[in-house]
């Protein structure tokens, strides 16, 4: 009898496929990185690839990148756009503060905005390091650009 693997099995490695397209994204991304040669070449780059994949996306990821896009770029304009791991992230003295995951990319419920380490949210012994969005309403916005302003200040 035969099985039909699906796209979200794990393997003997316990990656999913897109864990592991995600990884060699990753890989190409450093790979393209290092063939750069000016930093205003790199932040071109790296702003135009983030562009061109929130307009790969389809529906409400697209609809919610663009916006986290923007206001990511009206309440810090001093972090850098980057793709990591083949999403859309945005990068602080060349480390990754936050990204926003498409649902689509992982097969998921929702689409996710994250946050890294050098995010300083730090409040008390925990707090929310992602957030799930479905959409985005005027007050989900401030809210995302309070905490984009307290992650990159």
């Amino acid at each position: 009898m035969k099985t039909t693997k699906k796209a979200t099995d794990t393997t003997a490695d316990n990656f999913t496929d897109e864990e592991r397209a995600a990884m060699k994204e990753r890989a190409k991304e450093l790979r393209a990185s290092a063939r750069r040669t000016s930093k205003a070449d790199k932040a071109a780059e790296d702003e135009a690839a983030v562009v061109a994949k929130i307009a790969e996306m389809t529906g409400s990821d697209r609809v919610l990148a663009e916006r986290i896009h923007a206001i990511v770029k009206d309440n810090a304009p001093h972090l850098a756009p980057k793709l990591w791991y083949g999403m859309p992230a945005y990068a602080k003295d060349g480390k990754i503060l936050c990204f926003f995951q498409s649902a689509e990319k992982f097969k998921a419920r929702y689409a996710t905005l994250g946050f890294n380490d050098p995010a300083n949210l730090d409040e008390g012994t925990m707090w929310p390091t992602a957030f799930a969005l479905t959409a985005l309403s005027p007050a989900a916005e401030a809210t995302i650009a309070a905490l984009v302003k307290q992650a990159a200040g």
